[in-house]
């Protein structure tokens, strides 16, 4: 029954913040393409809900000869392949603002488990121990606000599991406040692996 709900209130929350979020986004495909050669956009294979492949949208915040399809944490090096704006899109996850387009086309929700690469089999099977597959995937989630790359896969599907039994309305608020503190402060996110 929530899941209904949620993709209501996504579309609200998009439509309600849309004067916000449209013209930002547009500033920083300006700045993305003035800032770096190739194109604004990235483009990625990613898991959605059921196992089911989607492109997933994100500002491009790599050099264009950086490795597609390889998880920022397995990446040898992997400062030297982000630009320098990138650095700070990534920081403040302004990188993931395109994937509000994905919520409209209905492949995201605003919260729910982050959609896992095509190859990161390890997570998707892990998930599936605590049926986390079967929920939609999200631009963020209970695993980001509880230290996003600094958690081992083990530890990131168990939260995915426990957000799929415990999924509320309050807990996607909670959820999202927390999002908007992380993004602030720039905490969890660790280029190149956990430390």
């Amino acid at each position: 029954m929530y899941l209904h709900a949620k993709r209501v209130m996504d579309i609200l929350l998009l439509l309600i913040t849309a004067p916000f979020w449209l013209p930002l986004m547009l500033v920083l495909a300006v700045l993305v393409k003035m800032t770096s050669p190739g194109a604004v956009f990235f483009t990625q294979k990613r898991y959605g809900r059921d196992r089911i492949f989607f492109q997933i949208y994100k500002f491009r915040s790599m050099y264009t000869d950086a490795p597609g399809d390889v998880p920022t944490h397995l990446l040898e090096n992997a400062q030297s392949f982000i630009t320098p704006l990138g650095r700070f899109l990534r920081k403040t996850s302004l990188d993931e603002l395109p994937q509000l387009f994905n919520i409209i086309k209905g492949e995201l929700t605003l919260v729910g488990p982050r959609p896992a690469l095509w190859n990161q089999d390890d997570l998707i099977a892990e998930r599936e121990k605590y049926g986390a597959n079967a929920i939609p995937v999200g631009l963020t989630g209970l695993a980001q606000v509880r230290g996003r790359d600094e958690l081992p896969i083990t530890e990131k599907a168990a939260l995915d599991g426990e957000y799929a039994k415990k999924m509320s309305f309050l807990l996607d608020i909670k959820i999202l406040f927390l999002t908007a503190v992380q993004a602030v402060t720039g905490s969890g996110i660790s280029e190149g692996g956990p430390k």
